[in-house]
């Protein structure tokens, strides 16, 4: 639980796209710049964008928002943030009941200024998503996308050096059986009135796996969940979850090229949630999934390969896995309910970021931890590993029942020391009001000196069943 907080901060100029305060160019310089795609106001720290698609907006129950806060030298600060929602002065649309804009959302220098920018989908795939362009100044106007509205990715999917957009749109009602889900690759640059470069099939001829694969459609309902590099070709590649009927579900990585993608198979699982990062260092990016039972008690690690993802080389782990500290895990803790993949302590292999968040804390039933594995040349490794939860010494907070710490998770580098940080929530904190810690990274692993946490109370934006946290990025 986390008490609630008044966090006063200066109003800037209004500005078309986005309400608060923006990102202004930090006092002290990051001592490693951040990539643009991290980077929103250019400042050469990460910042960090949480989904609340619960919220109340404009009157409409879930309509939902995203809030952008800001990296420094000293890391996160609730009172540098913007708020962006449908309700926003010079955002496309209108808020809607239910709508839950940001669901889902992606970062990247789409038009290639220089800047991070971000795009924004909702639970609604039919409403579409919104381009909200980086700036010194921060978020900085807006553009529409229409029909394309869940889980946008953005990558340099077709390796000409320009960031491109893959979107999907709505597969609509589905059963036993695949259906055709709209989808497009936007080739970058992208200009600010939503013109893309070019225009490339989702899936190129080769690439089609099935029926429904068509260069104007693939199977769904799919959705995009991480980029990443698998076949170390330089060109960035998708990890994507699709149905294939009968109740099955796949997690595999669509290879990006000049001519669109091919399907590399990954394995058969409901892909709970996936993220893509080098763990054993071979300069080939590895796709880490969860969900390898109805309580995501198992995570699965598929290696990369110059030619895609292994079909042999995997490794499959749980809580047992040797050196994993604290108590014996017991079923149903649901292991991997965020995953995050990404060097934390800077010696060339990914640490693997864990939620679970139904782990008892004591004798708090659900109220969540995180964990965080290191990455060897063999794969993630349990010795040296941490368990963190909101008891534990140095993290703000108390753990209640309940409160399903580990719901989303992200590895980024928001204070610009070299080491990626932790940030994590718990959606259902506050009653559902929802809350992220940051926890600083170190050559080492995780550190909770300096740890800090937020809620929509600190950030001034809507609380009510917010969920703030949702999806982080």
């Amino acid at each position: 639980m986390l008490a609630a907080q008044t966090v006063y901060a200066a109003p800037e100029k209004p500005r078309p796209a986005a309400e608060g305060t923006a990102g202004q160019q930090a006092a002290k310089k990051a001592a490693h710049e951040a990539d643009a795609s991290e980077d929103l106001n250019g400042d050469g720290y990460a910042d960090l964008v949480s989904g609340a698609p619960g919220a109340t907006v404009g009157g409409k129950s879930a309509a939902g928002y995203v809030v952008v806060t800001y990296g420094s030298a000293d890391g996160l600060d609730a009172s540098r943030k913007q708020l962006v929602s449908r309700a926003t002065s010079g955002v496309p649309g209108s808020p809607a009941a239910k709508q839950q804009f940001g669901a889902s959302f992606s970062k990247g220098d789409l038009d290639g200024d220089g800047y991070g920018d971000l795009v924004v989908g909702s639970e609604d795939p039919a409403s579409g998503s919104v381009v909200l362009w980086g700036s010194a100044d921060g978020l900085v106007g807006s553009t529409a996308v229409a029909k394309y509205g869940t889980t946008p990715q953005i990558g340099d999917f077709d390796g000409d050096g320009q960031a491109d957009l893959a979107l999907l749109g709505d597969p609509g009602p589905s059963g036993d059986d695949p259906v055709a889900q709209p989808a497009a690759l936007w080739k970058g640059p992208l200009t600010r009135s939503g013109t893309p470069a070019g225009k490339l099939d989702f899936l190129a001829p080769a690439g089609q796996d099935g029926d429904q694969n068509t260069g104007t459609s693939i199977s769904g309902p799919s959705s995009a969940r991480a980029v990443g590099d698998v076949n170390g070709d330089g060109t960035q590649d998708l990890a994507f979850w699709s149905y294939e009927g009968d109740g099955v579900y796949r997690s595999d990585a669509l290879l990006g090229g000049p001519d669109g993608f091919t399907v590399s198979r990954g394995p058969d699982r409901g892909g709970a949630d996936m993220d893509l990062g080098d763990v054993d260092g071979d300069g080939h990016d590895d796709l880490v999934v969860s969900g390898g039972s109805d309580l995501y008690d198992e995570v699965v690690v598929v290696f990369g390969t110059e030619d895609g993802l292994s079909a042999d080389r995997r490794q499959k782990f749980d809580q047992s896995i040797d050196g994993f500290p604290g108590e014996p895990p017991s079923d149903g803790e649901m292991l991997g309910s965020c995953v995050a993949v990404a060097d934390v302590t800077g010696d060339g292999k990914a640490e693997v970021a864990l939620g679970i968040s139904w782990k008892d804390v004591g004798t708090k039933t659900d109220a969540g931890a995180v964990a965080l594995l290191h990455g060897t040349e063999s794969g993630v490794t349990g010795a040296g590993s941490q368990v963190l939860h909101q008891d534990t010494t140095g993290v703000p907070g108390v753990a209640e029942e309940g409160d399903e710490f580990g719901a989303g998770c992200v590895l980024a580098d928001v204070d610009g020391d070299g080491h990626r940080d932790l940030q994590a929530s718990s959606t259902e904190e506050n009653e559902g009001s929802g809350a992220v810690w940051s926890l600083r990274g170190t050559d080492t692993g995780l550190t909770t000196d300096g740890a800090t946490s937020f809620g929509p109370s600190d950030l001034g934006t809507p609380v009510t069943k917010a969920r703030l946290g949702s999806l982080l990025r």
